[in-house]
């Protein structure tokens, strides 16, 4: 899926036992492409302790492509080809004969594998019943502009039929580049589109945007920071106020995930967002929340307890190294990041990385903590915004929370909030829902495709009901 977690995972270094299964074989599928199925077949092979692949596509005449790695852990089968822009991830369930995937190029498409080509068929995606399917109220296109950064971002602004309203929300998307509905097309999810439908209809207007180089906004995702983000989503309440017939509105800042970092970023230094709302918002330093959503995916994918702390300590040496070389270039870095990762990897046992090599795994590793995003990200502390924040605060987080661990991060939150005085907060858990608000059963990914609801009923009321009341 998209990056609809709140941070990039970490080098992912999974060792224990394979699963008893064995995987090896052809495995036939095919995706529903726009306009047309393409039919795909791993091709996977038993390799010492660990697994190869290759990959045909033979709609485009193309067979015998080689991956850089297959791993399977437990029952979880990630092949990756980073050439081709591909990495594949499923779980393999013994029972049906399947292994129940995505395939990621670009977007995100779910593509279910089957020893039967006969039996390959494109995944239909789970309808989503919270899709608003009237919009009793106004809707206007809208764009504005981020003079610091020179970007254009483009939005819809929904206001009540009636145009009675005193309030407006902004709406501020997670980690990863998303469109105004935060949405990600591999399970047909658009949380944005629920909130904004709901909060409307409750008399609540809302703008949200798409980000800056997504749909139709202008600049470059790739190389902004969350400074960058914040720039813009600050540049969403100056277009507000440069409006007559919305500048008298309280302004609102609701964020998800990463946006409920950017929220209070913005909030801390301009006086006209007079609410913030938290979704699944940081309260830890960001070094500690990575390392703790690691442990916990790791966790959940059936690592062995041995996985887990040499990954945590690998992750961990990695993370001091970059926060220490803040001032380094790229490539410097990525120097000093080899270095370490081929020195800790060495040293694993055998079998560790799975089948992968060492030099892919460091390839991997490297490409993800040097990005600009992820340098500055490391580097952040959500207290030092949030004592900063002095106008009411609603926090909200799920218990099955494996992104942003709920217990921490809302403790956080309370505790930077008390400390710089601020009166007007409150920090709710609300019991079984995930880092998208779904009710769940574990909170891992890999349930998000499989549950209808898109929001549940018990935040969305939660949140509307106290904008309200303000």
């Amino acid at each position: 899926m998209n990056k609809k977690a709140l941070l990039v995972m970490l080098v992912m270094l999974l060792a224990g036992q394979l699963y008893a299964q064995d995987i090896a074989g052809a495995w036939y599928g095919v995706l529903a492409a726009p306009g047309r199925n393409l039919h795909v077949v791993f091709h996977i092979a038993r390799s010492g302790d660990g697994y190869t692949s290759t990959l045909d596509s033979p709609d485009q005449g193309a067979n015998g492509l080689a991956t850089d790695a297959t791993t399977l852990q437990k029952n979880q089968l990630t092949i990756v080809a980073p050439r081709f822009g591909i990495k594949y991830t499923g779980t393999f369930v013994p029972d049906s004969g399947l292994i129940k995937g995505v395939l990621i190029q670009g977007g995100e498409i779910p593509l279910n594998l089957s020893r039967n080509r006969a039996s390959a068929q494109p995944v239909s995606m789970l309808p989503r019943p919270q899709d608003p399917k009237d919009f009793p109220y106004k809707r206007e296109e809208i764009v504005f502009t981020n003079l610091k950064g020179g970007n254009q971002l483009a939005g819809t602004l929904t206001l009540p039929a009636d145009g009675k309203c005193t309030k407006i929300v902004i709406l501020i998307t997670g980690s990863g580049p998303q469109n105004r509905d935060e949405e990600v097309t591999a399970f047909n999810h658009r949380p944005f589109l629920v909130w904004s439908d709901q909060l409307t209809r409750q008399g609540i207007a809302v703008l949200r945007y798409d980000d800056r180089g997504v749909g139709k906004s202008t600049g470059n995702f790739a190389t902004a920071t969350s400074a960058d983000f914040a720039d813009d989503a600050e540049a969403a309440v100056n277009y507000i106020l440069s409006r007559p017939d919305l500048s008298k509105l309280r302004i609102g800042l609701m964020g998800h995930s990463e946006g409920g970092l950017i929220a209070p970023m913005v909030a801390a230094r301009n006086k006209a967002v007079k609410f913030v709302c938290l979704l699944a918002g940081p309260g830890q330093p960001m070094t500690e929340l990575l390392l703790q959503q690691e442990r916990d995916q790791l966790r959940l994918a059936g690592a062995s307890q041995q996985a887990i702390e040499l990954s945590m300590r690998t992750n961990r040496k990695v993370m001091d190294l970059v926060t220490g070389n803040s001032t380094l270039s790229t490539a410097q870095l990525k120097e000093k990041i080899d270095t370490l990762l081929y020195r800790e990897l060495r040293a694993y046992p055998a079998g560790a990385l799975q089948g992968e090599s060492i030099d892919a795994a460091v390839k991997r590793g490297d490409s993800q903590v040097t990005t600009p995003w992820f340098r500055y990200m490391l580097g952040i502390h959500p207290d030092v915004y949030l004592s900063k924040v002095t106008c009411p605060v609603l926090a909200l987080n799920g218990t099955l929370d494996m992104q942003v661990q709920c217990s921490a991060n809302l403790a956080g939150i309370k505790a930077a909030l008390q400390k710089g005085g601020n009166k007007n907060h409150q920090e709710v858990a609300l019991p079984g829902l995930n880092h998208l608000f779904q009710k769940a059963q574990t909170g891992a990914l890999g349930e998000y495709a499989q549950i209808s609801e898109t929001v549940n009923p018990v935040a969305l009321q939660k949140v509307s009901a106290w904008i309200n009341e303000l």
